[in-house]
C-alpha cells in the first residue's frame, strides 16, 4: 500500500513540473511587461472655446388657485390648461407642452387641512423670440409668465462643436509637433487621443413676480433677447516622440 502511495505521488510531481515551467516564463514576461515604461511619450491636452448665441427661448406660463376641496380645485387648473394650450394651437413655430402640475393641502394651527392650493404649468418652446413672446402675452389672460430661460439648440450646439473640434485638434498636433522638435526629436506618432464636448448651461432663468400681472388682464409681449453659451471642446492624449 505504501510503494503504490509512493508512485502515485512520483507521478503527480513530475507532471506538475513541466507545468511550473510552462506557467514561470509567462509569470515573468508580466511582471517585466507591467514594470516597462516606454521613453519618449509625451501628454498633451488643447482646447477650443466659442461663445454661441442661445437660439431657443423656453417660456413657463402658471396658474395657482385654492379651494376648499381638491377635486374642484383639479377641474379649475385643467381647465387653465387645456385653454392656455389650445390657444398655443396653429401658432407656427412654437411648441406647447403641459408642465408641472401639484395639489397640496394647507393646514390651520391646529394640523387640520383648511384649504387645497394647486399650482399648474404650461411651457412654451421656440426659436422665434418674437412670436413665442406674442403667444405668452395671448395666454397671459387665462395664465401668467413665471420665467424665461435661454438655450442653445441640438444643431447649432452640434455645429459649433464640429467646428471647434478641428481647432482643437489642430492645436494639439501643433503642440506636439513643437514639443517633440524641442526635445530634439524629428517627429511623433499619437498613441490614445480623446475627444470631448462641453457647454455652459442656460443662464438662470428670468423670475417674474406673480404681482406683475393679473391673470384676468392680457400682458403685452415681452422684449426677448438672449445670451451667448460657451461651448469648448477638449483634446488629450499623449504621443510617442520619434
Amino acid at each position: 500500500m505504501k510503494k503504490r502511495t509512493a508512485v502515485t505521488l512520483a507521478a503527480a510531481l513530475s507532471a506538475a513540473i513541466p507545468l511550473a515551467l510552462t506557467l514561470a516564463p509567462s509569470a515573468a514576461f508580466a511582471q517585466s511587461d507591467a514594470r516597462y515604461q516606454p521613453s519618449g511619450v509625451l501628454s498633451l491636452s488643447a482646447q477650443a472655446s466659442a461663445e454661441v448665441p442661445q437660439d431657443v427661448v423656453t417660456i413657463t406660463l402658471f396658474y395657482e388657485q385654492e379651494a376648499s376641496d381638491p377635486a374642484s380645485l383639479t377641474s379649475t387648473l385643467n381647465q387653465r390648461a387645456d385653454s392656455a394650450l389650445q390657444k398655443a394651437k396653429g401658432v407656427n413655430g412654437v411648441t406647447a407642452r403641459s408642465g408641472q402640475f401639484s395639489i397640496y393641502p394647507s393646514t390651520d394651527r391646529d394640523g387640520r387641512i383648511s384649504a387645497w392650493r394647486g399650482r399648474t404649468e404650461v411651457v412654451l418652446e421656440s426659436r422665434n423670440f418674437a412670436a413665442a413672446s406674442k403667444l405668452a402675452g395671448d395666454i397671459s389672460s387665462v395664465m401668467q409668465v413665471g420665467n424665461v430661460a435661454f438655450s442653445l439648440s441640438p444643431e447649432a450646439q452640434r455645429a459649433a462643436e464640429q467646428k471647434l473640434s478641428s481647432e482643437a485638434i489642430a492645436s494639439f498636433r501643433d503642440q506636439a509637433s513643437a514639443n517633440a522638435r524641442a526635445f530634439g526629436y524629428s517627429g511623433y506618432a499619437i498613441r490614445d487621443v480623446n475627444v470631448g464636448h462641453s457647454g455652459v448651461p442656460p443662464r438662470p432663468m428670468m423670475m417674474m413676480s406673480a404681482r406683475a400681472a393679473s391673470a384676468d388682464a392680457k400682458m403685452a409681449p415681452m422684449p426677448l433677447e438672449g445670451g451667448t453659451s460657451t461651448v469648448t471642446v477638449n483634446v488629450s492624449g499623449s504621443v510617442q516622440m520619434k
